[in-house]
């Protein structure tokens, strides 16, 4: 999709599907074989628990940056398998040229429901 194209209009229900949730990242490794893809374990609370993540950030944040950080994830995505890994959700994240992670603007327990 390119830059400024707006995607088509869901309906409110299909928007509620997604489990938004707010997790903290226990661990981050870059992904051998690859210059865009760090692993990451994330912590969704007691009612999830810990949940694998590939994400396409490694051109933007180096691993040991991301350790203790809150973000934004979506819980309830089918898993995908990366590189041969398993990603069981994805961490949400904006911008064209430089990507930003969507972090909560206080600290806030993990597992809680973005509303």
């Amino acid at each position: 999709m390119l830059p400024g194209m707006i995607k088509d209009q869901i309906s409110f229900p299909d928007f509620i599907k997604l489990d938004l949730r707010v997790g903290t990242i226990l661990e981050a490794e870059i992904v051998e074989g690859s210059e865009r893809l760090i692993k990451l374990q994330i912590d969704l609370g007691s009612e999830i628990g810990q949940r694998q993540i590939i994400a396409g950030i490694a051109q933007h944040y180096k691993a040991e940056q991301l350790v203790g950080r809150q973000v934004i994830v979506i819980s309830n995505l089918e898993p995908k398998k990366m590189m041969g890994m398993e990603s069981q959700g994805m961490v949400l994240a904006g911008g064209d040229e430089e990507i930003a992670l969507l972090t909560p603007d206080k600290k806030v327990s993990n597992g809680t429901i973005i509303r």
